[in-house]
């Protein structure tokens, strides 16, 4: 559709679609319901918010992931395009103003969690909204068999009463039979038109190393690999910063990304890795998620997630631009002992999980038979201090609590300062005249925010303060005063996790915990580490065993390092060799995909021939000989 194609030239400068996009893209501008399932790097977001341009009304976007959804809001908001989110992080206030703006047609995209949608508040809204389409974002969640499956998707499908004519569209990056099933069927999709993006990743090579010393592989990986744009994926934010120490000792210039650090940070370091200022990313799974950068050359695995659908998708955003690269993986046997431990350790006894709800409840001081939609920010090291209970179960037990639909739980996330003026500009200037030491904070605001008198904007203390030639603590005095004067409302910065009750408080004897949140899932759960541990170990090929995994054709790759292991003759294993040096053992045995014994045995015959010799812990050829001379 030609109107399509203008939008995406007009707003994001591409001259055309990615495969598959343009027919997403069509099918939901003529009204079908959409099920569009595709990898990692396909580009999800433009089959949505095209269609959401090129239709009238405004485009309800559902998603779990609230540091995605902001950052496709900030986004949008660049390309001066009206977009709000609605989270927990937000004030009453700021929902009520939001939901309004939406109403009113001055906002085109609203983002907002599942679980937002069973509210009075958005639901009489939503209600007298002009919708002209609906949007549900990782779809995947709404299957017990997915990897991330959230009851609170199963909401959904209600509010489609209230627009029956508006198309839907799920989009989600890898999704079994079994889930792809689910999907349609749980939110009731009309004759919905399937696509599925190919799984096959010709140009990436996949690789699984048994390594008692995983840090040293990354570490020789990256020194080996000096002008290559690489990330290094860890499981917990410790990791993270234990391998950012490491490479940064031996002079590696590498950024650190975690779901803990501020929206500021995130963004420097994000924006340092895109202009290549840093080349090596090392974070947790918070990293990536609409992370477009097409020259990543490496993805490892300093620690493997709990199931394949993690795995592919962060394995999948190397080599996006098409060119050879390489996702490599390290374990050990401590490591499946591990993710064993943890995944148990996420299941705490029922009895455990009702006993924190209840210290819960108390720490933040909830009566029984009230709470319901109330929002508190959570200081869960305090907590944990206070009633002698670990952070990491209580996070578990969390986890759990938000799963059943008792309680919301947004994790430890930066939430900048928002602010919106009451008064209009007649009153404003009157106060700005009778209060000269606030003049320049409310000339700067009003100029440098102009729909601040509309809707909350985020303010960004430490430039604000700068340019107001004053300290951070002054500008808060200055804010607050302003508050008092009920000439703003504002939201200061917290970096506190945020719990809101989804229901009123009830007696710990009373909570109930369904089988599809606590027994089925970590059944779910154990099978799928299972799978995962199953591929870690398998000599089959990588691309074969992931492609039957979601229900694709049984291909074989031949680059992976199964595929190339069972090529392998003696005489190609010593060319190989010679290609890679100089080089040490370990290194040769990250690049090279034979088993152990071969390399050895490879080797030693090398340097009985003297094709070959060992210096310093380093391998090189010969001077004087060449492979002709071996043959």
């Amino acid at each position: 559709m030609e109107k399509s194609r203008e939008i995406l030239q007009k707003i994001w400068g591409y001259p055309s679609f990615r495969p598959l996009q343009e027919e997403i893209v069509d099918s939901v501008i003529y009204g079908h319901d959409t099920l569009a399932i595709l990898p990692t790097g396909g580009g999800k977001s433009i089959c949505f918010q095209v269609p959401g341009l090129a239709l009238d009304g405004i485009t309800l976007v559902i998603s779990p992931l609230i540091a995605l959804m902001q950052d496709q809001v900030n986004q949008l908001e660049q390309r001066g395009i009206r977009a709000a989110l609605i989270s927990s992080g937000l004030s009453y206030r700021e929902i009520d103003i939001a939901l309004d703006n939406a109403r009113f047609g001055t906002t085109k995209f609203l983002y907002t969690s599942p679980e937002r949608l069973k509210s009075d508040l958005f639901i009489e809204r939503f209600k007298r909204m002009n919708v002209g389409l609906i949007v549900v974002d990782e779809a995947h969640c709404i299957s017990e068999w997915g990897h991330d499956f959230r009851p609170s998707y199963r909401d959904i499908a209600g509010i489609r009463e209230y627009h029956p004519n508006t198309p839907i569209i799920a989009v989600t990056a890898s999704a079994t039979d079994q889930v792809k099933t689910d999907i349609v069927s749980q939110l009731g999709l009309k004759q919905p038109k399937e696509f599925a993006g190919s799984l096959e990743r010709k140009n990436v090579m996949y690789s699984l190393h048994n390594a008692e010393n995983k840090m040293q592989r990354v570490l020789e990986h990256c020194q080996k690999h000096p002008n290559e744009t690489g990330i290094v994926y860890c499981q917990t934010r410790r990791s993270v910063k234990e391998v950012v120490t490491q490479l940064r000792a031996y002079k590696i210039p590498a950024g650190i990304y975690h779901g803990g650090m501020s929206s500021e940070d995130r963004s420097y370091m994000l924006d340092e890795w895109m202009q290549d200022r840093l080349k090596i990313m090392v974070a947790t799974n918070a990293f990536g998620m609409g992370i477009d950068k097409p020259d990543v050359r490496f993805v490892l695995h300093y620690e493997l997630p709990n199931n394949l659908e993690a795995y592919y998708q962060e394995a999948g955003r190397a080599g996006r631009d098409g060119q050879p690269s390489q996702a490599i993986g390290y374990w050990n046997d401590k490591d499946l002992d591990w993710m064993k431990e943890r995944l148990e350790a996420q299941y705490p006894t029922k009895e455990r999980i009702k006993t924190i709800y209840n210290a819960i409840c108390n720490y933040l001081q909830v009566a029984i038979g009230s709470g319901k939609d109330e929002t508190y920010p959570f200081n869960l090291p305090a907590f944990s201090n206070t009633f002698e209970i670990s952070a990491s179960e209580t996070y578990y037990a969390l986890r759990i609590l938000q799963l059943n639909e008792t309680i919301g739980f947004t994790e430890s996330s930066f939430f900048p300062t928002r602010l919106r003026i009451l008064v209009g500009n007649k009153a404003l200037y009157t106060f700005q005249v009778a209060h000269d030491s606030l003049a320049p904070l409310i000339t700067l605001l009003t100029r440098s925010y102009p729909g601040i008198f509309d809707r909350f904007t985020t303010l960004h203390e430490g430039k604000l303060a700068k340019r107001l030639n004053i300290s951070e603590n002054q500008l808060r005095k200055h804010l607050e005063r302003l508050e008092q004067y009920g000439v703003i409302d504002v939201q200061f910065q917290s970096n506190l996790p945020k719990i809101t009750f989804l229901q009123e408080r009830i007696a710990d004897t009373q909570l109930t915990l369904t089988p599809s949140v606590y027994v089925q899932r970590k059944e779910r759960e154990e099978s799928k580490l299972q799978a995962l541990i199953d591929f870690v170990q398998s000599d089959e090929c990588r691309s074969k065993l992931i492609s039957v995994y979601f229900g694709g054709e049984p291909r074989g790759c031949g680059i992976c390092d199964n595929c190339l292991r069972q090529e392998f003759d003696s005489k190609s294993l010593h060319e190989i060799i010679l290609a890679k040096l100089p080089n040490s053992f370990a290194q040769l045995e990250q690049e090279i995909p034979a088993s152990r014994d071969l390399l050895q045995n490879a080797i030693r015959a090398m340097m009985h021939d003297e094709i070959i010799y060992y210096e310093e812990g380093t391998y090189f050829k010969a001077n004087s000989l060449c492979f002709e001379n071996y043959e």
